[in-house]
């Protein structure tokens, strides 16, 4: 039972970690559905989730160590400005 408790522990971590990556990519995405179902152009919505895809996966690359440890917050917001 513990091992599996583990595991959720490991899987809820990743899960936290992706959305605070890519969590304003699926915010703008899901805001451009939203909005073309409801008969409105949402090219600008599009296009803003593709910068923000695209600013998620550039931090993504950039390497962590304890001396860049105080700036995750910044840089899990990129995507937001």
């Amino acid at each position: 039972m513990t091992e599996y408790i583990i595991i959720v522990a490991l899987i809820a971590v990743a899960a936290i970690a992706v959305t605070q990556l890519f969590g304003t990519t699926v915010r703008t995405q899901m805001g451009a559905i939203a909005s073309e179902v409801g008969g409105n152009n949402a090219q600008a919505d599009v296009t803003a989730a593709a910068t923000a895809g695209s600013t998620a996966a550039t931090t993504a690359k950039t390497k962590r160590s304890l001396s860049t440890y105080g700036n995750q917050a910044q840089a899990g917001e990129a995507g937001t400005q």
